[in-house]
């Protein structure tokens, strides 16, 4: 059997079992039987892609999220164990070292995937034609096959005993195609397409592979080129420097009067930091009292988004000083140094910044967006080391784009493996006497916190009983909160009904165990 026989038994064997695990059902331990079946046929069809050390970090960190989902089952984990599967296929598959270019094979790979299992189909089908008695036999079958049509129309009406049994025929063909639907239905029918399409794409690669060919040539240490007049004046940003600069952009003096600009530009723009530094630090670091007038509200969403801009922003403006030559103009010390210190000023921005969203959690309580606020500047910090990086090594553009992706997967599959919803109820009510109880957020977050508020019930009626007197109501009535906990444990008890075993995993066991037998321990917070 040669390779593209196996490749389509492959697939279609992968199309069956991804309709038999996932029709259904919720991504549970069927995600562990799923990639079994899936990473082993990619290291098959793949054997050199073992030999990549990326592969095998990435397949690190795709089991880390398998293990989150089968654990945690939360919506983060779900995301995590997806992303770090195509990126796992991507990179076995394609020469790449970027996150956004393997990205790019994948869509390739699924946009496609039409052509290459045409492809595979023709590979696997090339003996001559007078070798396939199967096509020879349709060919010479269509004609005789419609003159019997013919011919059973007319003996049909005809002779009544022959129709009598035509018909009898008939009914046991529809009551057999009846059964067979009402057991594999349409909606079935089109799942196992999906599985199919799904798994070939994950599986087979590209004929086309453009985002690979930008990779080979993606370079992380920058080179001096000395490029024509000709090929800079078509260049996009020579043509912002000059409508910036003018005459100054131009000659033989231009990487000096840009030297120039850059150096004033950034004693100007770390002058104008330092002065938001000095006012942060006396006001955020040292001499911060929160008082109920300060809208904090304000200060965190509105404050917080314009500083991170402003630090993406400041990165940008290095990137355009430290584009090209001037990375290596003998004399660009106080260049670097001005940089070094403008990144020096940023980082304290991102610890005002983290004061701003520390003190909105004492005060307030713990939220998604207060969370993800701290993960983001997690990626800030990522993204000024490499900044410092690429000034102190002349590296490429591409490098950054390329470290700082991987920021971000790492920083993913991380977060994947805590659960949040659980951490923020319980963090919330157990810190309710320093931050207000914000009752109906709670009842936003996930089915996870249900046993939480279910045996914390006591605090949160007494708490709605506050909120109804300051005119808040969580639903038509004064006293809803047990009723909407109870309905929200209803209909997830019902739910998880519907699921077999495909669907186990340790959050969803441990919570229907509570609260059908009430044996799983869930912490009372005091």
């Amino acid at each position: 059997m040669n390779h593209s026989k196996v490749s389509i038994f492959i697939i279609a064997a992968g199309a069956f079992i991804f309709n038999s695990i996932f029709w259904n059902e919720q991504l549970a331990v069927n995600t562990l039987l799923f990639d079994i079946f899936l990473i082993s046929s990619l290291l098959f069809l793949y054997p050199d892609a073992w030999q990549n050390k990326t592969v095998r970090y990435l397949l690190l960190a795709h089991l880390a999220s398998l293990f989150a989902l089968i654990v945690f089952n939360s919506l983060l984990s779900k995301w995590a164990f997806t992303i770090t599967l195509l990126l796992l296929c991507a990179f076995s598959e394609y020469n790449h070292r970027s996150v956004w270019l393997a990205g790019g094979s994948m869509l390739l790979s699924f946009t496609h995937f039409a052509g290459s299992l045409y492809r595979l189909l023709n590979n696997g089908s090339r003996a001559p034609k007078a070798k396939r008695p199967v096509a020879r036999f349709i060919r010479f079958a269509i004609f005789p096959v419609l003159i019997l049509f013919c011919f059973f129309i007319i003996y049909s009406n005809a002779n009544t005993v022959f129709a009598a049994i035509a018909r009898n025929i008939g009914a046991k063909t529809m009551l057999f195609f009846d059964t067979f639907f009402n057991v594999f239905s349409f909606e079935r029918f089109l799942f196992l397409l999906l599985g199919f399409y799904l798994i070939g794409a994950l599986l087979l690669r590209a004929k086309y592979t453009w985002f690979e060919k930008i990779e080979n040539k993606a370079k992380d240490n920058m080179r001096r080129i000395r490029k024509k007049r000709m090929d800079i004046r078509n260049n996009l940003l020579y043509d912002l420097t000059v409508g910036v600069m003018g005459k100054l952009a131009k000659g033989i003096m231009a990487l000096k009067n840009e030297y120039k600009t850059g150096l004033i530009s950034l004693i100007l723009l770390n002058l104008l930091l330092l002065t938001i530094n000095i006012i942060d630090i006396d006001y955020l670091w040292i001499h911060f009292t929160y008082t109920p007038a300060i809208d904090l509200f304000t200060m965190i969403h509105e404050g917080t988004e314009l500083l991170i801009f402003s630090i993406v922003l400041a990165m940008l403006v290095l990137l355009i000083f430290f584009r090209g030559n001037l990375n290596f103009y003998k004399k660009n010390k106080w260049l670097k140094a001005g940089a070094y210190v403008w990144l020096l000023q940023n980082s304290i921005l991102v610890v005002s910044v983290f004061l701003r969203d520390y003190y909105y959690i004492r005060e307030f309580g713990l939220a998604y967006k207060r969370i993800g606020v701290l993960f983001f500047l997690l990626l800030v910090i990522a993204g000024l080391a490499s900044v410092f990086i690429k000034v102190r090594f002349a590296k490429t553009t591409y490098y950054l784009w390329r470290i700082n992706a991987w920021c971000v997967v790492l920083l993913l599959v991380a977060g994947a493996l805590v659960q949040w919803d659980t951490l923020i109820a319980k963090y919330n009510i157990s810190h309710r006497q320093t931050a207000p109880l914000n009752l109906p957020y709670l009842l936003t977050l996930s089915d996870r916190v249900l046993p939480i508020l279910n045996e914390n019930l006591p605090i949160l009626k007494e708490r709605e009983k506050e909120l109804n007197k300051q005119g808040i109501h969580m639903g038509k009535c004064t006293d809803c909160i047990e009723t909407i906990i109870d309905e929200n444990r209803q209909r997830y008890l019902e739910n998880q009904g519907r699921y077999s075993w495909l669907s186990w995993n340790f959050a969803d066991a441990g919570e229907v165990d509570y609260f059908k037998n009430k044996q799983v321990p869930v912490a009372v917070i005091k």
